[in-house]
Order: C-alpha cells, then structure tokens, then sequence
C-alpha cells in the first residue's frame, strides 16, 4: 500500500506513468476506441470514464509547458450532430490541474488523433460510454 496515489490509478498504469518521459504520449480512450488494435502498449480501466481517470492521472503526472497544447481532444466529425458533454466534464478537470486552463486543451481530426495514437507511448481504455471522450496527454517535467 502506498499513501497519496488515487485508489483509481492500479499498478499497472502507475508503472506505466512513471516509466514515461517528457514528451511521451498517453492516449486515453472511451468505450468506443480500438484501444487493443493501436496500442503499443495497453493498460485497461474497466469500470472508469475518462474525467474520473484523469483526475486521478493529473494528480501525478506533469503536462509539458513546453507545447501550446498538452491535452488535445478527439473533434467531432463534420456533420455529426453530437455534443460531447464529456469533453466538457474533461476541460473542467484539466481547469483544475493545470494553471493554463482551456489554453492547454487542443482539437485533433479523428484520423489525425488515430495516426498520433499509433505512436503513444500507451494507450488506457475506459468503459467511457461519453461520444468522442477520447483524448492524449503529453507528460512534461516535474519543476
């Protein structure tokens, strides 16, 4: 047992946070994202949507202040009427951890974001069920 890591965070994904670098990449996926077919490396959360996980990630790891955008969010396809409210709930956590609030939050074109993936250090899949809940994280330094 350890003191002062969210009950959130299993042992598999603290290994994996610590073991990244600055610059890495950590996508973090929604029910619907073919995590186990990109993945380099893949960490599962069943059971957790994407804001819940990352809170519980932003307690412990660093974005880069060193990019414009550290958090980049997957854009809603033209034409799709869909809100995604959980792209809300994920701009209120990273307001919380992160001083640059929404300037820290980018968009990336869905094939964009996927082409990115591939390339992440990691991927986490939630049982997110939020439409276009997926998102990648850079880790920065700690100061």
């Amino acid at each position: 047992m350890l003191k002062g890591i969210p009950a959130l965070i299993s042992p598999e994904l603290l290994k994996v946070l610590h073991e990244m670098g600055h610059g890495d990449d950590l996508v973090i996926g929604d029910s619907n994202y073919p995590a186990a077919s990109n993945a380099r490396l893949l960490v599962r959360a069943d059971g957790h949507g994407v804001p819940e996980v990352l809170d519980a990630i932003l307690q412990l790891f660093p974005l880069d202040s060193f990019v414009d955008c550290p958090v980049s969010l997957m854009q809603v396809v033209p034409g799709d009427p869909t809100l995604p409210e959980v792209q809300e709930r994920i701009r209120a956590v990273v307001r919380k951890h992160e001083g640059r609030g929404d300037a820290a939050i980018g968009t990336v074109e869905r094939f964009e974001f996927y082409e990115r993936a591939k390339k992440a250090y990691a991927i986490l899949a939630t049982t997110e069920n939020g439409a276009y809940g997926c998102m990648i994280i850079k880790k920065g330094v700690l100061h």
